[in-house]
């Protein structure tokens, strides 16, 4: 491209070129596009270069110039997004695993079940417009990510790079980390994002064959928008996502999370923990006291922190698993500060635990097929 030109070279040009006398400039340094421009004299002696009369600087051609996009109908752009959105809620809205929370460990969980099980139709459910929830950054807002061994095993198999420091590994920026992983799980086609969409309640059904009685069987969804207006609007009913298995990953108590947690507790199939805030959810069922008491989130301590919560991810009630840090107000284990291995791989490890659920529940479901078939075929014979 043609030598760059500021203004006040322009005027300095111009002014030389009305009395063809070069102006000399000791400091000037000659870009090094503008050398082979410009006459010697002027190269050497560092004066400016006069700019022929009567032409100014052009711009070099690019191949976006007269740039001209394919024609198109404002109704096909809506048509083109409304009918695979409402498609992608036809399709899902009778999901093998439905994910709360697109965080570290619901984007890492999503990304393994995508290869552990590519025939798992996955939907993830996540309240904010941007997923990723805390992984965008590092701890009080700092760009860096810290990921303990041997959680760094997930960083290679992604191919993002980190600097290696012993024990652990330090990604540059976290936005690189969890773009990576994003788009591997946008990628999968068998996982669906809806974003800006919230998970308002969870279904609840009643089994005799299972532990307690009750088990999770999907989410009550509504536009994020929509739900954060509930107090000033009326009338204003959700939508429903059946699941054969919930994993809710929605990090500790605060404004947004703790969701499915608190839900639980309102609802009595886990107690009320003590160290979170009150919980935000209209209560319409008595308690039923599934599992003992719990002390609620405790302080800091990422030694022991990362380690119990990757060890105690599980199915915490029949339907509902729990990953990340929102396991920590059920089991008072200590928060862990911004170091993020723990989220990855509580994630992963989640994935395990609901696919075995899964399978365990499908296969009931085709025993109690098979029974109810040949009990059929009894009577009739």
């Amino acid at each position: 491209m043609a030598a760059m030109l500021s203004r006040s070279s322009v005027r300095v040009f111009a002014s030389a070129a009305k009395d063809n006398k070069p102006r000399a400039s000791a400091n000037r340094v000659v870009p090094k596009a503008s050398l082979n421009d410009a006459p010697k004299q002027y190269i050497e002696t560092g004066a400016e270069a006069p700019m022929p009369t009567g032409s100014l600087p052009s711009m070099a051609t690019t191949p976006f110039d007269n740039y001209q996009f394919a024609p198109i109908r404002e109704a096909t752009v809506s048509r083109a997004m409304t009918k695979r959105y409402f498609g992608d809620l036809d399709n899902y809205a009778e999901s093998d695993v439905v994910i709360i929370g697109a965080g570290s460990a619901g984007l890492s969980c999503a990304y393994e079940l995508s290869k552990i099980a590519p025939d798992v139709r996955v939907a993830i459910i996540e309240q904010n417009v941007s997923p990723g929830g805390g992984a965008w950054l590092g701890g009080q807002l700092f760009s860096a990510m810290v990921v303990r061994k041997p959680a760094d095993k997930l960083m290679a198999e992604l191919g993002v790079e980190y600097e290696d420091e012993g024990d652990y590994v330090v990604v540059k920026h976290a936005a690189l980390m969890t773009s990576t992983l994003l788009s591997k799980v946008l990628a999968a086609p068998n996982v669906k994002l809806f974003n800006a969409t919230a998970a308002e309640d969870l279904i609840i059904r009643e089994d005799p064959n299972v532990r307690g009685g009750k088990y999770v069987g999907g989410v009550v969804t509504n536009w994020t928008l929509v739900t954060l207006h509930h107090d000033t609007q009326s009338c204003m009913d959700p939508n429903v996502i059946e699941a054969q298995v919930v994993v809710s990953s929605c990090g500790h108590d605060g404004p947004m999370g703790a969701h499915s947690v608190k839900r639980l507790a309102k609802l009595g199939m886990v107690p009320d923990v003590p160290g979170m805030a009150a919980l935000d959810m209209n209560s319409r069922l008595a308690k039923l006291g599934m599992v003992p008491d719990v002390p609620g989130m405790a302080a800091l301590d990422m030694n022991s922190a990362e380690d119990r919560i990757v060890n105690n991810t599980r199915e915490v009630v029949p339907g509902m698993v729990l990953c990340g840090m929102e396991l920590s107000e059920v089991d008072g284990s200590p928060r862990m500060g911004p170091t993020f291995g723990a989220m990855f791989v509580s994630g992963q490890k989640a994935a395990h635990v609901a696919l075995a659920a899964l399978r365990k529940r499908q296969a009931a479901a085709a025993a109690k097929k098979a029974a109810t078939g040949a009990a059929a075929e009894a009577i009739a014979a």
